[in-house]
């Protein structure tokens, strides 16, 4: 506890509703505990809060119920490895270089129209992670899960984690059952989930990786710690519990929207882990003392697996690639015992930079302030405290010069219920109103120029502040007949 003493003196230890100090205390509060879960091309309307028509998430149904759900939550990118690099940093991708996932970076297509700009491949060591700023502070700091931000050089040990379960320079696991390992892709790369030994045939990633977690906050007792619960769940492979796919089988009907039983038991396992954090939780008497922050990297993804669509984003258009809002648009649900109002909605865009900051101001940690104009995240407790707030902010934006299945190079800016795409081949320009057109389906560019044009200038204006890097013309490039 002298220890504790001397992280007060410094202006670290939080004091939060509910936990003040009394007068000539001889021991300050106990900080808050932060637990963020992160799922991995989880889609905006693949919960059932957000009107999943399949998928049964009473847990996370629940969690949204007794704190805050965000309707307009997005992840700064796309793809994977830039939205995690965000959240870590508070930094936006562009300005960070790490706009595309590691493979991706480290092996960029040369046969398109445009090249891509060369991205950076493993979170620099010059940038300080959430996990190192609450590690300086006293907290015992835990990655279960996935990474994908680097190699061994750069690993989760290398930036603030003192446990390291399961993280690795990989994207996705081979299996999701126990050895979780064998030869992944074309390639037939020999990939493996560290850590996670002393499993039996039949055991499910989700599950066992949620078991860690539990060890995570049974061994922490009375020292504040900061679980980041990477779940590979529901990437690909699309892989679940045989009974549990039965069963969406058989709920599955002509009207059902979403109709992939595996993937739909893939997030059933993945509420089911939420609901055993939170009893854990409830179990240890740390409920009332720990905040959750549970969203997803990007927008689900619709390509297929196994000849069968894997998600359906609907309403909004497209998905994982994409910066249309299927692409970028993501759950977001936080809840903080006597700060979120049971049940809140907040109808606010945030951005994924925004957790960095958020989590920081609630622990009490205060880093070095950089300039207003290169701070790409702000503190959502004014939210969290207050659905009806505004944050000072103009908009959001997003770069993301890369190819994917479901987009060539662009970038975009939403600004109020507008939203301008820029795409990087042609120069095309898409403006869409989100209020009356959340699907993004009748361009108004022509029809607006002037707010076109603003938009794209504005645009234009945040990619060189941020120094966002551009795909250039391939000379080679010879389109196919």
């Amino acid at each position: 506890m002298t220890r504790w003493l001397s992280l007060a003196t410094m202006g670290l230890v939080l004091t939060f509703v509910g936990f003040s100090p009394l007068a000539g205390a001889a021991e300050p509060p106990m900080p808050l505990n932060v637990i963020v879960i992160l799922a991995d091309d989880l889609g905006w309307a693949d919960l059932g809060c957000y009107g999943s028509d399949l998928h049964e998430t009473p847990h996370l149904d629940k969690l949204a119920k007794q704190g805050v759900r965000f309707t307009d939550a997005y992840a700064a990118s796309p793809v994977c490895t830039p939205t995690r690099a965000s959240i870590l940093t508070g930094k936006h991708p562009a300005r960070l270089g790490m706009t595309i996932w590691r493979e991706g970076a480290l092996n960029p297509p040369r046969d398109r129209r445009l090249l891509p700009p060369k991205a950076v491949a493993d979170l620099p060591h010059t940038e300080t992670t959430l996990a190192t700023t609450l590690q300086s502070a006293g907290y015992m700091t835990a990655l279960v899960g996935k990474w994908h931000l680097g190699d061994a050089d750069h690993a989760p040990e290398t930036h603030g984690f003192d446990v390291n379960i399961g993280g690795t320079h990989w994207g996705a696991p081979t299996t999701y059952f126990f050895p979780y390992r064998g030869p992944f892709g074309q390639a037939k790369e020999r990939r493996y989930v560290p850590h996670l030994e002393f499993g039996k045939p039949g055991e499910y990633l989700t599950d066992r990786l949620t078991d860690e977690a539990l060890r995570v906050i049974d061994h922490a007792q009375d020292r504040p710690f900061f679980l980041y619960l990477a779940h590979h769940a529901p990437h690909t492979p699309i892989e679940a519990k045989p009974e549990l796919v039965k069963r969406y089988e058989e709920k599955i009907t002509p009207k059902s929207r979403h109709r992939n039983p595996a993937y739909a038991a893939m997030i059933h396992s993945l509420d089911e882990s939420v609901g055993r954090i939170l009893e854990r939780l409830e179990q240890q008497g740390l409920a009332d003392r720990t905040v959750i922050l549970f969203t997803s990297d990007n927008g689900g993804y619709i390509g297929e697996y196994h000849k069968q669509k894997v998600t359906d984003n609907s309403p909004l258009r497209s998905g994982k690639g994409s910066l249309y809002e299927g692409g970028i648009r993501v759950p977001l649900i936080v809840r903080w015992p006597g700060v979120t109002m049971a049940g809140a909605v907040c109808l606010e865009p945030v951005l994924s930079t925004d957790l960095y900051w958020t989590i920081l101001d609630a622990a009490g940690c205060k880093v070095p302030e950089p300039p207003k104009e290169e701070r790409d995240g702000q503190s959502l407790v004014s939210l969290l405290k207050n659905t009806q707030a505004r944050l000072d902010r103009e908009a959001l934006y997003f770069h993301y010069p890369h190819y994917y299945a479901t987009t060539s190079p662009v970038s975009a800016v939403r600004a109020g219920d507008w939203k301008l795409l820029e795409y990087h081949e042609d120069g095309r320009l898409e403006l869409y109103n989100l209020k009356g057109d959340p699907g993004e389906s009748s361009n108004l560019a022509a029809k607006m120029p002037e707010r076109t044009a603003e938009w794209r200038d504005q645009l234009r204006a945040w990619r060189s502040a941020v120094g966002a890097q551009m795909p250039a013309e391939n000379p080679d490039f010879k389109p196919k007949r």
